[in-house]
């Protein structure tokens, strides 16, 4: 199967501070797509503008334009994307549906227990808030020993190849020591991360400086 190219580079609406955002990088990153980013200054409201929420009415990032295609949401982005443009879509979104059903699995689990706790732990330290992480911090562990269990008995989240639960789930928990949240204790889960890293094209999330705002 060829899949098809996109007429023009995929703006991608993002900012260099959201594992959201990187998520859809990455994914671009790894099928090969051209694609211009389009930094979305967070600290100074630029996703509160009357511009951007036409583009996204919750006011959050990212958000791909594609031709005349208007998407947000990471998670809808990496299903629109994979669809669209892969190959294979079946390399990333399994066509079985005990297969497709464990990759959901864990895009709800990006978008539940990721965010509620590394990503609400590593918010609090970079943006300097006035708020107690300990809840946030404790979460994170509860989701990463079940990460740590489950990747004991498979090399990825949903099986013996990635798949788009790794790269929903990567960005986050790769940065989850910003947020004091520690990875000593899951050599399960350091050794996964080492994998996905591994992917031909894979590109990081730059380490970000710690209280970006009052």
């Amino acid at each position: 199967m060829t899949a098809t190219r996109p007429a023009q580079p995929i703006k991608v609406y993002s900012s260099s501070v959201s594992g959201h955002s990187h998520r859809v990088r990455l994914f671009l990153s790894l099928l090969g797509l051209p694609f211009e980013t389009i930094e979305v200054d967070l600290r100074a409201g630029a996703q509160r503008t009357p511009e951007f929420l036409r583009r996204n009415t919750f006011g959050q990032v990212p958000v791909i334009e594609d031709g005349e295609v208007t998407l947000p949401d990471s998670n809808a982005i990496l299903v629109y994307l994979n669809e669209r443009y892969a190959p294979d879509p079946a390399r990333w979104m399994p066509r079985d549906p005990l297969g497709a059903a464990r990759v959901q699995r864990w895009l709800s689990v990006a978008a539940g227990q990721l965010a509620s706790g590394p990503s609400v732990a590593r918010v609090i330290v970079m943006f300097g808030l006035h708020r107690e992480p300990a809840e946030a911090i404790a979460r994170s562990h509860d989701l990463l020993r079940v990460m740590e269990s489950e990747l004991a008995g498979r090399p990825f989240l949903a099986g013996p190849q990635s798949t788009l639960a790794d790269i929903a789930n990567y960005s986050y928990v790769a940065h989850a020591p910003e947020g004091n949240v520690s990875l000593d204790a899951y050599p399960q889960l350091r050794a996964w991360l080492a994998r996905i890293e591994a992917l031909p094209g894979f590109v990081p999330m730059a380490p970000q400086r710690i209280g970006l705002a009052a």
